[in-house]
């Protein structure tokens, strides 16, 4: 469980900001809706391979 605790004149906005980073960073969320719909592996793979040659495609081409 995530703990936020707020300083001494610090506005609740700051201190809900913090928590909201805090939540983001743990990937709960997406995790989540990840899972709502099964994805086969196949599916998975093929797409993970697409986004590879992407960035290869993108970024890997640095001439000097």
């Amino acid at each position: 469980m995530l703990h936020v605790q707020v300083k001494e004149n610090e506005s609740i906005d700051k201190a809900l900001k913090r928590f909201k980073k805090k939540f983001e960073k743990t990937k709960v969320l997406k995790e989540l809706r990840r899972r709502q719909a099964f994805e086969k592996g196949s599916v998975s793979r093929r797409f993970e391979i697409l986004r590879a040659a992407y960035k290869q495609k993108t970024y890997g081409h640095i001439d000097d």
